[in-house]
């Protein structure tokens, strides 16, 4: 879809909010929901930890879209809310803690079933090298210091442009550029000969 066809559906929409009809909240979080999960569970990399930051983020975004300037699209405001939020339990004590605590499930199944895109046409085998792929990439996605992984997200994984990424950030374009940089030259080495 056009950006900017996008975007004044967004705006149709917040207005429609902001004159009191709830369902137009609604609409955006049934069109971005996936987007904000997706966007959580890269940097979080875990499936219960990015659901609740995608929530955290929807009712943040709920409570302060009365004061919504259009000074940005929408997509950008509610990735920065998304962002800051999973900066926020990265760096509570909490979460810190609970990530080296062994768990008795198999997280690796969880994070595999999250972020698996079927399909039917290929063989199991085929299936299998993919998952395998993805959790490689996962892992090192998540080994990258959280500023880096959160640019390789918002960057390669979401595809937001440059600008985009400057708006949600708040980083000088070069600066994104640069960070965006060392951090794909610091997942080919990882990756090195196991993708």
């Amino acid at each position: 879809m056009n950006r900017k066809v996008n975007d004044r559906e967004d705006d149709a929409l917040i207005k429609a909010f902001m004159n009191d009809e709830n369902n137009a909240f609604d609409k955006l979080v049934l069109k971005y929901k996936d987007r904000v999960f997706n966007l959580c569970f890269r940097i979080l990399g875990d499936y219960e930890e990015a659901d609740d930051c995608a929530q955290d983020a929807f009712v943040k975004v709920y409570r302060a879209l009365h004061r919504f300037r259009f000074e940005a699209a929408f997509s950008t405001y509610l990735y920065r809310v998304a962002v800051n939020t999973c900066k926020n339990k990265l760096k509570s004590k909490e979460y810190r803690h609970s990530k080296k605590m062994l768990r008795l499930s198999n997280p690796k199944e969880e994070r595999l079933h999250a972020i698996e895109i079927r399909d039917e046409s290929l063989s199991p085998l085929t299936q299998l090298e993919r998952k395998e792929k993805e959790e490689i990439i996962q892992e090192a996605i998540s080994s990258l210091p959280a500023e880096q992984r959160n640019l390789i997200v918002l960057r390669d994984i979401e595809g937001l442009s440059y600008e985009e990424i400057v708006r949600v950030t708040g980083y000088k374009l070069g600066t994104v550029k640069s960070k965006i940089a060392r951090a794909r030259q610091k997942l080919r080495d990882k990756l090195k000969g196991l993708v």
